[in-house]
């Protein structure tokens, strides 16, 4: 039986089941931190929320990748990684118009939203722990899950600074922080779908 292919259809079923479930957890947060990133008046948490939303697209593209060869899954990574370096660069320049026009952050709903955003990470972090080895496609939806538990920690964090020290310069920092794991995650990504995508257009000549 060693050479029916079942064991790729396993892994490949496994994989779309995982990559279903952070799809759903990664959207529905994206919005919920939105609306309340909004309503919080808070770059951090909407910084958080356009980094879900890039998991999100992340976690989709991966899927388009289930089953294609080496070079359509590095190739997928590699947009994944694209659409992160965008949301990234977005962040900063919302970043850069709050510092300049001034934003009031809610610190009770930046923590409360970030805890739950938290949560949901962890989760995600458990669904996908053992494929984290697997495939580019699926060793870049880890990384962006264990960057996202980062994020999180840091809209607590900053929060509670927010509210300690009654200054929205918190909710800025780390908002950059959060431009900056969120960029940092495209980089990884970038490089490592390039070194995949090296060793395929090789493995074809």
């Amino acid at each position: 039986m060693s050479g029916c292919g079942c064991e790729v259809e396993i892994k490949d079923e496994s994989q779309k089941h995982v990559l279903y479930w952070l799809l759903g957890i990664n959207l529905t947060m994206s919005v919920l931190e939105m609306g309340l990133g909004l309503l919080a008046d808070s770059t951090a948490l909407i910084a958080d929320s356009l980094d879900m939303l890039a998991d999100a697209i992340v976690y989709s593209v991966a899927l388009y990748a289930i089953g294609k060869s080496l070079l359509h899954k590095a190739n997928a990574a590699r947009i994944s990684g694209y659409f992160q370096l965008v949301l990234g660069l977005l962040i900063i320049i919302d970043i850069v118009r709050r510092a300049i026009y001034g934003s009031e952050p809610v610190s009770g709903l930046m923590m409360i939203m970030g805890t739950v955003a938290l949560i949901a990470n962890v989760v995600c972090l458990l669904i996908i722990r053992k494929q984290r080895n697997d495939e580019v496609h699926m060793r870049a939806s880890w990384i962006f899950s264990a960057n996202d538990v980062i994020a999180n920690l840091g809209v607590i964090f900053a929060g509670a600074l927010v509210f300690w020290l009654d200054s929205r310069w918190p909710d800025l920092v780390i908002g950059v922080i959060v431009s900056c794991v969120v960029l940092r995650g495209a980089k990884m990504i970038l490089e490592d779908a390039s070194n995949e995508r090296q060793r395929a257009l090789s493995a074809q000549s």
